[in-house]
């Protein structure tokens, strides 16, 4: 997958990394801003029992 992706970035080497750099920060942000959210009240962390 990281192959496919390299093949198709478009520019030099320096370009193509800046380029995976933005797409790894992208996915990482998409991440903690919307799914983590989204899917934080169905996690049963917060439901703590003690008896």
């Amino acid at each position: 997958m990281y192959g496919w992706l390299w093949r198709h970035l478009p520019g030099g080497t320096a370009a193509k990394a800046l380029q995976a750099v933005l797409l790894v920060a992208l996915v990482v942000a998409l991440l903690l801003f919307a799914v983590f959210p989204a899917i934080d009240p169905l996690l049963p962390f917060n439901e703590v029992t003690t008896r």
